[in-house]
């Protein structure tokens, strides 16, 4: 079952070209997402200090179809679909004026931080009725990302106290905007696709080393800690701005 929440996109949600910065609308479908639990009774915060259970992100695959600009009404849809053994799948829509302009897919894993263990798909503590997974075609299925020998180091990047949250690491809503940080030319260009592989937490204080190569619609990165630990794999697709200008002046 969907479940919904409506937000105005702010001025200081956005970018240099007044639209959604990619962070910010990671961060609207994740708000989403802890509002579903609180309104099935269980809360983020609950599940942690009461239970000893936490969310972790695994992947996420976000489409997005138009941006978002500053003043603009949205509805995020979120609902969960069925899991299958560890990974606890979560699909998001954003709506303006009724029409989808971003899809994502989403895959989670539940930790017992107390037995350091993680938990199946059907041994969530609560029952939340799923619905149909989304099929986000425009996007590859698997995220393949060279070795580092094949990549640029384009840059180091330490975690400090802005980026991080209750579990004292790198809140993954930050790591769009990190990455966008490192994209060329990034202020002429809309994020059209977003592909995250979250492999191990950035921990406050440690500095990241950031690989970038080049493809034919973007950048695919990846983050390595300072231990050597590869952190995140990810990919950002770009289209020129102009193009989106040229598009609206066709309509």
């Amino acid at each position: 079952m969907k479940f919904s929440q409506h937000y105005t996109v702010k001025w200081h949600d956005t970018d240099a070209n007044r639209q959604a910065r990619p962070s910010q609308i990671l961060m609207y479908m994740q708000e989403t997402a802890n509002e579903h639990l609180r309104h099935a009774a269980i809360s983020l915060d609950e599940l942690r200090d009461r239970q000893g259970l936490a969310f972790l992100l695994s992947s996420i695959s976000i489409c997005v179809y138009e941006p978002l600009y500053t003043g603009e009404d949205i509805e995020v849809q979120t609902w969960i679909c069925e899991g299958r053994g560890l990974s606890h799948n979560r699909c998001f829509c954003i709506l303006k004026n009724g029409k989808p302009v971003v899809e994502a897919f989403s895959v989670w894993a539940l930790m017992d931080l107390r037995a350091h263990k993680l938990l199946k798909s059907d041994e969530v503590p609560y029952h939340l009725e799923p619905d149909e997974a989304l099929q986000l075609a425009v996007l590859p299925r698997r995220l393949r990302v060279p070795t580092v020998e094949h990549m640029e180091l384009v840059g180091e990047r330490k975690i400090v106290y802005s980026d991080i949250d209750y579990n004292r690491h790198m809140n993954n809503t930050h790591y769009p905007d990190m990455f966008c940080d490192f994209t060329p030319n990034v202020c002429e260009n809309h994020v059209t696709g977003m592909m995250f592989s979250f492999l191990h937490e950035a921990a406050y204080g440690h500095t990241l080393k950031v690989y970038r190569a080049k493809t034919e619609e973007g950048y695919l990165f990846r983050t390595v800690d300072e231990n050597g630990t590869v952190c995140t794999d990810a990919l950002l697709r770009l289209e020129p701005i102009a193009n989106l200008q040229t598009h609206a002046t066709e309509l």
